[in-house]
């Protein structure tokens, strides 16, 4: 097992890490003395990404796969996964050119001329099935905070205005949203309001190309980079599927993550959900980080005069706990997670 780092035992569901590519001189070098074996139980690993497969020839695929033992551990006891707590620290995630927009545009644009000449959509990342599972758990998610928020109101005597159980009044937003797949894939669940933005314009004329291939001319793409985005709007549902795993991989990853926070936090309506699909960050992580937002909005906020606190910014209401798990030295976890906040 390549590359997986288990947080302390309490967590709950926790991921893997997924390794951070290395300088390709290095990678190539490392080729040459990882054994066949290694490079196939690399490349498994690496194809997480997507059920298409991928474009790269078999020398390309077992360089890649080189990159990603590179990143790895094999320790000589099981025990030793554990161990890290004890290093640096944990959050920390080394660069990678996955954060980079250079890289993705270079990526899109080699999708996007397998499009045009065979048809291929590209990269699922985490997978077919992941997506799917996402999809229709935040149509469920969507359908119980509804109900939730409508038993409030009704206790409360306020008004639902701007909510409705149609999933189709249901404003979406996509944040880095490549093919734009997982918007499709909320179209099949009910939800037709959709927007999918992300900064590499190669990956907005692919999701555009797909998308009135497959029969949903109606979703809207749109070129923004959600650290600095453009958007004047909110929206009552946005997802994440993989895009605050990339901006961690930036070199400057933690301030760029700092960022992301105060960005998503605003794109999110009062009252609206936020879900974040991640294979680099476990769900307590996750979690972490929307409490350190939460403190440092309450810092900088007056107190309520009331109740002499203000509201969390993002509250976490439930994951996804349908996810495979795997078993690894006595501790059980999965490769992916997907958390929902809701906003106040």
């Amino acid at each position: 097992m390549a590359g997986v780092r288990w947080p302390p035992e309490d967590s709950d569901l926790q991921p893997p890490r997924v390794p951070a590519a290395t300088a390709a001189a290095a990678a190539a070098a490392a080729a040459e003395m990882i054994s066949d074996d290694d490079r196939s139980v690399a490349a498994d690993s690496w194809s997480i990404k997507s059920e298409y497969g991928s474009t790269l020839d078999d020398e390309q695929r077992h360089v890649d796969a080189a990159e990603v033992l590179l990143g790895c551990n094999f320790p000589a006891a099981a025990s030793d996964y554990s161990s890290d707590k004890d290093g640096t620290d944990s959050n920390e995630v080394e660069a990678s050119v996955l954060g980079l927009l250079s890289y993705w545009d270079a990526s899109y644009a080699e999708d996007l001329a397998n499009f045009h000449e065979h048809g291929h959509a590209g990269e699922i990342w985490f997978g077919n099935e992941v997506m799917e599972t996402v999809a229709a758990w935040t149509k469920n998610l969507c359908a119980n905070v509804y109900q939730s928020q409508k038993e409030d109101d009704n206790n409360n005597c306020t008004s639902d205005s701007g909510r409705t159980s149609d999933l189709s009044g249901w404003s979406v937003l996509d944040i880095g949203t490549g093919n734009g797949l997982l918007l499709q894939e909320l179209a099949k669940q009910g939800f037709s309001n959709l927007t999918g933005t992300d900064y590499s314009e190669g990956a907005i004329v692919l999701a555009q190309n797909l998308a009135t291939r497959n029969g949903y001319p109606n979703i809207n793409f749109l070129v923004d980079d959600v650290l600095e985005t453009k958007l004047d709007r909110k929206f009552q549902l946005v997802m994440d599927k993989g895009t605050l795993d990339a901006i961690g991989l930036h070199p400057d990853g933690p301030l760029k993550r700092i960022m992301y926070w105060e960005s998503v936090s605003n794109l999110v309506a009062p009252g609206g959900l936020l879900v974040i699909t991640s294979c680099n960050n476990t769900k307590d992580e996750l979690l972490q980080e929307v409490e350190n937002l939460n403190q440092k909005k309450a810092s900088i906020q007056e107190l309520d005069s009331e109740s002499g606190s203000t509201p969390a910014v993002l509250q976490y209401i439930d994951h996804v706990r349908t996810y495979p798990t795997i078993m690894f030295g006595g501790v059980e976890g999965s490769r992916v997670c997907s958390v929902a906040f809701r906003r106040s």
